[in-house]
């Protein structure tokens, strides 16, 4: 089963060959691995090409954010999943992409799991779990999602329900999973392992403005898809990530 990786990069020198190494070192042998730059004026290009053994297809030139370069990677991808892999992120251990391809293939539309956040100068030092759980219905309205970097989707699914929307600049992946797990009811299923290390300043996390925002932008993602959360639910979303500290 193949499943293409896509990582979105923009001046990321400092952080990529970490994640680099995590794809290579994948146990699993059937991966696309497409990387796509926004122009970088750092030293990230010559990390892409001292690295283009590991890498299907590459591009650089200028895009519109993260999700334009991630839909750019989608509309490459040739593999039955697709699975992102940020540049400042790393996979837990070798076994992940394995463990996601036996997990589709005992039949789902989806997959997600478990993430740690970690200090961005020392990555082997945990700031922070978010630990996920089985899907139902309920969850979303209770201010849940599954963590972004570790969700896998099967390609047909973006031809068919649409890939990220651009109209979002910091919640376009909360997004598209309300859209696929809540709006279209896609089946899923939970691996209850670590999957990603995520370095800490997630762009919907720098700052309190930003937070705003994307609470702004969740209220506008559930009255785009005609769905009706409740009254609580814009709240508890950022609520509920209080528990990743303890």
């Amino acid at each position: 089963m193949k499943i293409s990786i896509i990582t979105a990069t923009y001046n990321s020198a400092a952080t990529l060959q970490k994640t680099f190494d995590s794809v290579a070192t994948q146990s699993h042998d059937d991966i696309e691995y497409i990387v796509i730059d926004g122009a970088s004026k750092d030293e990230t290009i010559e990390l892409i090409k001292k690295n283009e053994s590991i890498i299907s297809k590459w591009v650089s030139e200028p895009d519109k954010g993260i999700y334009h370069a991630i839909n750019k990677g989608i509309e490459l991808a040739t593999g039955h999943i697709i699975g992102l892999m940020h540049s400042d992120d790393f996979f837990a251990d070798n076994q992940v992409l394995e463990n996601v391809a036996s997990a589709f293939q005992e039949g789902t539309d989806c997959i997600y799991g478990d993430l740690n956040y970690v200090d961005r100068d020392h990555p082997e030092r945990i700031i922070r779990k978010w630990q996920s759980q089985p899907y139902n219905a309920s969850l979303f309205y209770k201010g849940w999602m599954p963590a972004h970097p570790t969700f896998y989707l099967r390609a047909e699914h973006y031809k068919e329900l649409g890939k990220y929307n651009l109209n979002f600049r910091i919640s376009a992946d909360y997004e598209l999973m309300l859209r696929m797990l809540l709006k279209n009811n896609l089946s899923s299923r939970y691996l209850p392992i670590v999957l990603v290390n995520m370095r800490v300043g997630g762009e919907s996390n720098v700052t309190l403005k930003n937070r705003w925002l994307a609470n702004q932008e969740d209220a506008k993602a559930w009255h785009l898809n005609n769905l009706k959360p409740k009254f609580y639910t814009r709240w508890a979303k950022p609520l509920s990530k209080l528990k990743q500290f303890f």
